[in-house]
């Protein structure tokens, strides 16, 4: 006869490590509730990342050629706006100022090169143009500017933007600054076509 207080003839508990439960109260895992679990992690990451650190945008008009073609696939980072101002030279995406959005349809973000900051006086004259009484070295537009403009002062906390194909791009020169608030982030990188694949110059 066994005696109860006489442990040594039970047979030793199965050992737990740190996470584990023993193999008898483990239960099968779910394989639709771990595909769902996985699928909503992914969607919740992406969304995440496309929201707050970079996002793909296709170029739809040839208002920024020869920089960029129509169908380019480019992508827009949205880390450095806040950490740094934007700067001189910057291709950046934003969303046009409300009175360009036709009530009731959905807003199209534009994409330009910023050519003033805030506290900037520019021009546009014969052709060039003109920032703080300097004329601008801009070997990247497509042809000069055939109109005139300002001079005018960038507000606070507000960028001037033009295409790079100055003559056929809606832009500053036409409805006004954009808002520092507006700005979506950074054109940096160009993955589409396979051709032309790097990043994009300043």
């Amino acid at each position: 006869m066994t005696d109860p207080s006489d442990k040594s003839s039970l047979p030793p508990e199965p050992a737990l490590t740190p996470g584990s439960v023993p193999k008898k109260q483990a239960s099968q895992p779910n394989p639709w509730v771990e595909g769902l679990q996985t699928i909503g992690l992914s969607v919740v990451l992406a969304l995440g990342i496309r929201h707050f650190v970079a996002e793909a945008r296709y170029i739809p008009s040839g208002s920024m050629e020869p920089t960029l073609q129509i169908n380019d696939r480019l992508v827009i980072e949205k880390i450095s706006y806040h950490l740094n101002p934007p700067q001189h030279g910057d291709i950046v995406v934003f969303w046009p100022p409300d009175s360009l959005t036709t009530p009731g349809r959905r807003r199209d973000a534009f994409i330009k090169r910023i050519v003033g900051l805030p506290g900037d006086v520019v021009e546009v004259r014969d052709g060039e143009v003109i920032r703080n009484g300097e004329v601008l070295d801009e070997p990247f537009i497509k042809a000069p500017p055939d109109y005139q403009w300002g001079p005018e002062e960038i507000p606070e906390a507000s960028f001037m933007v033009l295409g790079d194909n100055r003559n056929s791009s809606y832009d500053s020169h036409a409805w006004g600054f954009v808002p520092q608030e507006n700005i979506i982030g950074r054109a940096v990188v160009r993955f589409w076509p396979p051709g032309r694949v790097g990043l994009i110059d300043d």
